[in-house]
């Protein structure tokens, strides 16, 4: 490629995950060479409002918005315009700022991670970083997910799915079904979200009240799992048609569970590399995250998490995240990197499925030719 791409970073946006996804955009930023690529920052702030400009993502991490602009991406193929959103006296005008050639999502949790913007960036025709929007979707609802992995014949751990209006409605009936799941300690989620955000490891039925109010603060769909005594092992996973996954890793966290405070803000979770188990367990959980990758659709990227029962060693899938984070120290690059691949190299590569992805996509007919 004789000129330069230009790739549109997204990052921030209207989720809980919001200031993970700035930490994981400024690793992303920091390796993509000027040389090669033209970069354009868009960052969408929590109430869903996309700006661009000058030293987008400093100015989103000071929480404001001053000297940028409002940008939109059209939802029509054959214009891959960013554009800027102009007030004038005629009202609301659109001005043309950049030609994209690929957007990378930096985004994590929901409007981002969940198929949605996918949905935007499939419709307007742009080549993408990551899942579509049938695998973005299936690993962002946890509950979907494990269904789909129950019918692969992939170990889950035993759960539950209530809704907000379920608790709303029927709370006592709601405890009582998620009692009767196994005993306590269960784990409270929300279905569709990530980095530990609004889950709740619950040991009474105080806590487990509790746990469901605050889940359900979070997604209007709620899941209730059998707790383990586990270890915490997880597999990246890279490419399309032909994904390979990374040697496994292991997570031991400060808290009793990887809690967001484990994860981004205590400094005392260990990150284990490679994980200290046999050669079977690791030939197993990297075989079941492949299988859940493609069972899924997933392409580009995905980290697929397993609890590995400290007392039995049976592995269990717990989930699979399309936009895993992605600071130079998380999880999902540094796999790579012990598998041989650098931080920089993986960004490349990523961006290159996305065009790969694209080229695939464009061979699919959208109207229906009869034969004369």
């Amino acid at each position: 490629m004789g000129t330069k791409l230009t790739v549109a970073v997204i990052f921030g946006g209207r989720s809980g995950e919001h200031e993970v996804s700035l930490l994981s955009a400024r690793s992303v930023l920091s390796v993509l060479p000027a040389d090669t690529y033209q970069v354009v920052q868009i960052g969408i702030t929590h109430d869903g409002t996309w700006f661009s400009g000058e030293n987008v993502l400093e100015t989103l991490e000071k929480g404001s918005t001053q000297g940028l602009f409002r940008v939109m991406i059209k939802a029509e193929p054959g214009n891959p315009l960013l554009y800027a959103i102009e007030n004038s006296a005629e009202g609301e005008t659109l001005r043309p700022v950049a030609n994209l050639d690929v957007v990378f999502p930096v985004l994590h949790g929901t409007y981002g991670e969940d198929g949605t913007l996918q949905g935007l960036l499939e419709m307007a025709d742009l080549a993408y970083v990551g899942a579509g929007v049938l695998g973005s979707s299936v690993g962002m609802d946890k509950a979907l997910f494990k269904d789909i992995m129950q019918n692969r014949g992939i170990p889950t751990l035993p759960f539950a799915v209530f809704t907000r209006r379920d608790i709303e409605t029927r709370l006592d009936e709601v405890l009582d079904q998620a009692e009767g799941l196994a005993p306590y300690p269960l784990f409270v989620k929300p279905a569709n979200l990530g980095s530990s955000v609004g889950i709740s490891k619950v040991k009474n039925r105080s806590d487990l009240l509790e746990g469901l109010m605050e889940a359900a603060s979070y997604d209007r769909r709620i899941l209730v799992e059998r707790g383990i005594n586990a270890r915490e092992i997880e597999v990246s996973v890279l490419g399309n048609e032909d994904p390979i996954a990374s040697i496994p890793g292991e997570i031991r966290p400060s808290d009793e569970f990887y809690t967001y405070e484990a994860k981004y803000i205590d400094d005392r979770s260990q990150l284990i590399i490679p994980a200290d188990i046999p050669d079977e367990t690791g030939d197993l959980v990297r075989d079941l995250a492949m299988r859940a990758y493609t069972a899924c659709d997933c392409a580009g990227m995905s980290r697929v998490d397993f609890l590995m029962d400290k007392e039995t060693g049976e592995v269990f899938l717990n989930e699979m995240n399309t936009i895993p984070g992605f600071t130079k120290i998380s999880m999902y690059p540094k796999l790579w990197e012990a598998t041989g691949i650098s931080y920089p190299e993986l960004v490349k590569k990523l961006i290159e499925l996305a065009m790969e992805r694209k080229i695939d996509r464009s061979r699919t007919i959208h109207e229906y030719r009869r034969e004369k």
